[in-house]
C-alpha cells in the first residue's frame, strides 16, 4: 500500500478523495469543521496519507478507526486525538454523529498563537500520541473552546485570526493539562522516533538562532547527523521512512514557513528577511520562496495585506 501521499492541507485531502471541500478552506493556515457535514455515506475508508499539517479531532459521538504509522486506534465518543505532521495514517468511519476537526500549519500557530510556540507546548513535536479519552467535563471544557472557534473562523472579524490565536493558546493548555501533565520530552519510544524527535528539535532551535541573529548559515543534512553522531545515510533514511519526506524536504518547508511569517510583518524588508534565515542575496531568497510556492515573496505579502 502506498504510504508516502504528502498533502500540504485538508481540502487537498478531500479533494483527493473526492469529498467536498467548501467546509475546509486552508487558505489562512487552519481548517475548522464539523465531520458530519462531509461524511454521510458509511462505512468510508479514507486513502492513505501523510499530511503536512497539525489537527485535532474532537468526537463527541462517532465510532471508527484510526491508524497512525503502525499504531490502530479504536475511534469511540469521549475522544480527543492530536496528530502531527509527517506520520502515515489511514482513518475509517463506521458513523458520525457529532465531530469536530481543526486543522493548523505551523506557519498558522507561529503568526497567531506564539513565535516561540514550541517552547510551551513542546507536546507539539511529539512523533505519536495515544488519543485520550477525556470525562464529560473535560470534554465540556474543550467543546465550548472548539465551537468558539468555529464560530470565529466563520465570522467576518478584520481580528478574527487574533482572537482564534488567543482561543488557539486555552485550548493547547486545557490540552496540556488533559494529556501532557506527565510528558517527557525526550522519551519518544523506539530508537528511530528519538532520532525524528531530535531532529524536529534541533531544526526548530537552528531556525529560532537564524532569526534571532546568532548564526548566519543554513545547517547541512550533514550538520544534522552529525549533531546525533549518525551517519548522514542513517538519519536520511530513518527521516524518509518514519515522516514520508526528506531531511532537504523538512528544511525547505521550515524556511518557507520561517518566511511567511516574517512576511506578515511590513517593517521588515525582504532583504532583511533574506538576511535573516540565512541568504547571501535577497533574489536568491525570491527565487527560492517563489519555487516553492509559485508565487514571490512581494507577491505573497501583497495577498495577505489585501485579504
Amino acid at each position: 500500500m502506498e504510504r508516502n501521499l504528502i498533502v500540504r492541507d485538508l481540502s487537498e485531502l478531500y479533494e483527493t478523495m473526492g469529498l467536498p471541500v467548501d467546509p475546509v478552506d486552508a487558505s489562512s493556515g487552519l481548517t475548522v469543521h464539523y465531520l458530519q457535514q462531509t461524511f454521510t455515506q458509511f462505512p468510508f475508508t479514507s486513502v492513505p496519507f501523510r499530511p503536512n499539517y497539525f489537527s485535532f479531532l474532537f468526537i463527541r459521538e462517532a465510532f471508527g478507526k484510526y491508524t497512525i504509522d503502525d499504531q490502530t486506534f479504536e475511534v469511540r465518543p469521549g475522544t480527543v486525538y492530536f496528530t502531527n505532521p509527517g506520520n502515515y495514517r489511514i482513518f475509517e468511519w463506521y458513523d458520525i454523529k457529532d465531530t469536530c476537526l481543526i486543522t493548523f500549519n505551523e506557519a498558522f500557530l507561529k503568526e497567531n498563537v506564539h513565535e516561540d510556540v514550541y517552547r510551551d507546548f513542546s507536546f507539539l513535536l511529539t512523533e505519536t500520541v495515544e488519543p485520550s479519552v477525556l470525562t464529560d467535563e473535560q470534554f465540556q471544557v474543550v467543546k465550548r473552546l472548539y465551537e468558539q472557534i468555529h464560530n470565529e473562523h466563520r465570522g467576518d472579524s478584520p481580528y478574527k485570526n487574533r482572537i482564534i490565536g488567543s482561543l488557539m493558546v486555552v485550548l493547547l493548555l486545557k490540552i496540556k493539562e488533559y494529556f501532557f501533565q506527565n510528558y517527557n520530552p525526550i522519551y519518544e519510544g523506539n530508537r528511530s522516533s528519538q532520532i525524528v524527535k531530535a531532529f524536529k528539535r534541533n531544526l526548530e532551535q537552528h531556525f529560532r538562532d537564524l532569526i534571532n541573529g546568532k548564526v548566519e548559515t543554513h545547517l547541512r543534512v550533514q550538520d544534522y547527523a552529525d549533531m546525533q553522531s549518525l551517519h548522514v545515510n542513517y538519519l536520511s533514511s530513518v527521516i524518509s521512512s518514519k515522516t514520508g519526506k526528506s531531511v532537504s524536504t523538512w528544511i525547505a518547508d521550515k524556511t518557507i514557513a520561517e518566511a511567511k511569517v516574517m512576511l506578515q510583518n511590513p517593517a521588515l524588508s525582504i532583504k532583511e528577511i533574506a538576511i535573516k534565515l540565512g541568504f547571501l542575496e535577497a533574489p536568491h531568497f525570491s527565487n527560492y520562496f517563489k519555487k516553492n510556492t509559485s508565487q514571490s515573496p512581494a507577491e505573497y505579502r501583497k495577498l495577505q495585506v489585501t485579504s
